[in-house]
C-alpha cells in the first residue's frame, strides 16, 4: 500500500505538482517567520503525508477492525466513559489533521453509545453515499450538517458522542464569523459552539498524532464541561485555538492543499 503512496508522492510532486501553489502560499502566509528552506521541508513533508492519507483512505473500505485497532488508538477512553456515568453526552471537536477518517471510524470500539459525526454533503451524490457507508462500518452514524440539531433533538434522552471538524471552511452563504487563525482572518462554522451551547454537551477535543508511518493516536482534552456558562464565541476560539497549536507543533499533517482562506473579512459581509 505504501509503495503505491511513494509512487503517488512522485507523481503529485515532482511531475503534475497538485496544487503546489495553494500550498506554498498557505504555508507561507501561516509561518511568516520561517525560512524558504523550512517551508519547502515542510511542503514536502506534507505530500508525502497526503499520499499516505489517500491510501489509508481507500484502505478504509477493507480494512479489519484487528488492524484498525492497532493503527488508530485512543489513549484514554476513560475521559468519554466518566463523563457518560454522569449521563452526559459529548461533543468532540477535531480538524483535518493526521487521519481523521480512522479517528472516526475506530471511535465506536470505544464506547457502547451511539456516535455520530456531522458531515457537509459533498456535491457529488455518488462519493457522498460512498464515504457515508465506508464511516459506517464498525458503528459510526453519519448524520449531515442539516439534520444535526434534528437529530440530536431526537436522541435528547441518551447519551452520545458527536464529532466535528471545526476547520471546514463555510460556504459564502453560510459566513457568520471570523476568528485569527494561523496568522490570518479565517471564517469558521459556529456549529460546534450552537450544539454544545443548545444540548448542555461537555466539549472535547481530540489530538491525534503520528506515530509512524500507518500508526497513529489521539486523546481527548476536555474544554469545556458546562458550555450554557460560555460566553458566545468563546467555544468557537478555544477549539480554532487548540488546532492552531496542535499544527503548529507538526505542521506537515494538516491539509494544506484545502482553500481555507478564500473567503476574506473584506470580501463579505459577517456579524461580529
Amino acid at each position: 500500500m505504501y509503495a503505491v503512496s511513494d509512487l503517488l508522492y512522485a507523481l503529485f510532486y515532482y511531475l503534475i505538482h497538485y496544487r503546489r501553489r495553494v500550498i506554498y502560499e498557505n504555508l507561507k502566509n501561516a509561518f511568516p517567520e520561517k525560512t524558504e528552506k523550512e517551508i519547502h521541508r515542510i511542503q514536502r513533508e506534507f505530500y508525502r503525508h497526503l499520499c499516505d492519507l489517500i491510501v489509508e483512505t481507500i484502505k478504509s473500505v477493507s480494512i479489519s477492525e484487528k488492524q484498525l485497532r492497532k493503527r488508530a488508538v485512543l489513549t484514554n477512553p476513560e475521559v468519554i466513559a466518566n463523563y457518560y456515568t454522569q449521563g452526559r453526552s459529548v461533543v468532540t471537536i477535531g480538524g483535518h489533521y493526521c487521519n481523521w477518517e480512522w479517528a472516526g471510524l475506530s471511535f465506536p470500539f470505544y464506547t457502547d453509545k451511539k456516535f455520530l459525526i456531522v458531515y457537509k454533503p459533498l456535491s457529488n451524490a455518488i462519493f457522498d453515499r460512498f464515504f457515508q457507508q465506508v464511516r459506517a462500518r464498525f458503528g459510526t452514524i453519519p448524520v449531515a450538517m442539516n439534520r444535526a440539531m434534528r437529530e440530536l433533538a431526537r436522541l435528547r434522552n441518551e447519551c452520545t458522542t458527536i464529532a466535528l471538524l471545526g476547520d471546514q471552511t463555510p460556504s459564502r452563504e453560510e459566513l457568520d464569523y471570523f476568528v485569527d487563525f494561523l496568522n490570518q482572518k479565517t471564517p469558521v462554522f459556529l456549529g460546534v459552539e450552537k450544539i454544545a451551547r443548545a444540548t448542555n454537551s461537555v466539549v472535547l477535543y481530540y489530538d491525534m498524532q503520528r506515530v509512524k508511518r500507518g500508526y497513529y493516536t489521539y486523546t481527548l482534552y476536555t474544554l469545556f464541561e458546562e458550555p450554557k456558562q460560555t460566553a458566545e464565541y468563546e467555544i468557537t476560539k478555544a477549539h480554532v485555538k487548540f488546532l492552531e497549536n496542535i499544527i503548529k507543533r507538526e505542521p506537515a499533517y494538516w491539509l494544506w492543499s484545502h482553500r481555507r482562506w478564500k473567503f476574506k473579512p473584506e470580501h463579505v459581509k459577517y456579524k461580529r
